[in-house]
């Protein structure tokens, strides 16, 4: 571990010039003493520290030396694909192998290379999540990780929204997808009984909904035809296809209009922005959208109150009138808004 901070430290010192004390120590997650130390042994190992004082000190590497340790390791090429990724590089628990392979490839580069990556760094962000949403708890999802880079079997106990919402799976781990925010696994389900021993095809699981986990010393060949990125984007087209097996059309004014894309769910707010027409006269628009049932719409399109009418089908129009009547009735019948005296 100290090996690796100290090459860390060289690394940083190499690529981004003069540092201080404290800020090696918050990039290295460690005190200040620390890299004093660090400091020391790097010096006494014939690395040429130079030490600046005063109000603009800090330590850098003497003029024209460059350390030529920057191969990469098995384990840090593994991690190169997270490296814009470091929340979900810390997820995997591969944040310090992502952050000392990138530190590797930065010091290889020649200087004007080397800027023009610090550049891209400093002006370009990723954050996975969508907004106002939590980061859900994944305990399970580092151990689902390891297991899918040794091609090893595990055991879990999962969660499921049907019954039996508790059930146990043997899974042969193919990949993890990180998809808005939330972690899923991809697996084959591995028969527990004979005569089919023969597993499933591949099926997604959400990490947060392990239960629990137990890893075998059991070696899976993985599928040589398998592609994560084009099963993904099969799965997910099935997925909308299942859950929004109706349409809907319906109005919107330009605020509905305006407020859709933050109000509803990604598959209906795309939707409206394909299938809108030419805006009539009162500045309302047309479209169709996809619902997964008259229940589920009734609290989706709600979100948009008098912005946005449904014109078909009735049963859902019916069922929205419904919601306003009550709505209405638990409140108490009051003017609109616009006719209502200014509060005090």
């Amino acid at each position: 571990m100290r090996a690796s901070r100290l090459l860390s430290v060289l690394m940083l010192l190499q690529t981004r010039g003069k540092l201080t004390a404290r800020q090696l120590a918050e990039e290295l997650a460690v005190s200040v003493r620390t890299v004093h130390r660090d400091l020391e042994s790097l010096a006494e190992a014939g690395v040429p520290v130079v030490a600046d004082r005063g109000a603009a000190g800090g330590y850098r590497l003497l003029a024209g030396y460059r350390t030529r340790l920057t191969g990469l390791t098995a384990d840090e090429a593994d991690s190169l694909f997270l490296a814009g990724l470091p929340t979900a590089a810390d997820d995997l628990g591969l944040g310090a192998l992502a952050a000392t392979a990138e530190l590797k490839l930065l010091a290889a580069l020649p200087p004007p290379l080397r800027e023009r990556a610090g550049r891209a760094r400093e002006r370009f962000h990723l954050d996975a999540p969508g907004w106002f949403r939590a980061t859900e708890r994944t305990p399970a999802l580092a151990e689902v990780a390891a297991a899918v880079w040794a091609q090893r079997r595990i055991r879990v106990r999962y969660q499921r929204w049907r019954a039996p919402r508790e059930v146990e799976r043997l899974l042969d781990p193919l990949g993890v997808v990180l998809k808005s925010g939330t972690w899923y696994l991809i697996a084959v389900a591995v028969p527990a009984t004979p005569p089919d021993e023969s597993p499933t095809e591949p099926r997604t699981y959400r990490v947060g909904k392990i239960l629990s986990l137990t890893a075998t010393d059991e070696r899976f060949d993985r599928p040589a035809d398998f592609d994560l990125a084009g099963y993904w984007a099969g799965w997910t087209s099935r997925y909308e296809a299942g859950v929004y097996r109706a349409e809907a059309t319906v109005r919107l004014s330009p605020t509905g209009l305006t407020m859709a894309p933050y109000r509803l769910a990604p598959a209906v707010s795309r939707a409206i922005r394909d299938t809108a027409g030419a805006p009539e006269p009162d500045g309302w628009v047309r479209a169709r959208v996809p619902i997964e049932s008259v229940r589920h719409a009734t609290g989706e399109l709600l979100t948009l109150g008098p912005d946005l009418e449904v014109l078909d089908p009735p049963e859902l129009r019916d069922a929205l009138a419904h919601a306003a009547g009550a709505l209405a009735a638990l409140y108490g019948a009051r003017p609109p808004v616009a006719d209502r005296p200014p509060a005090s």
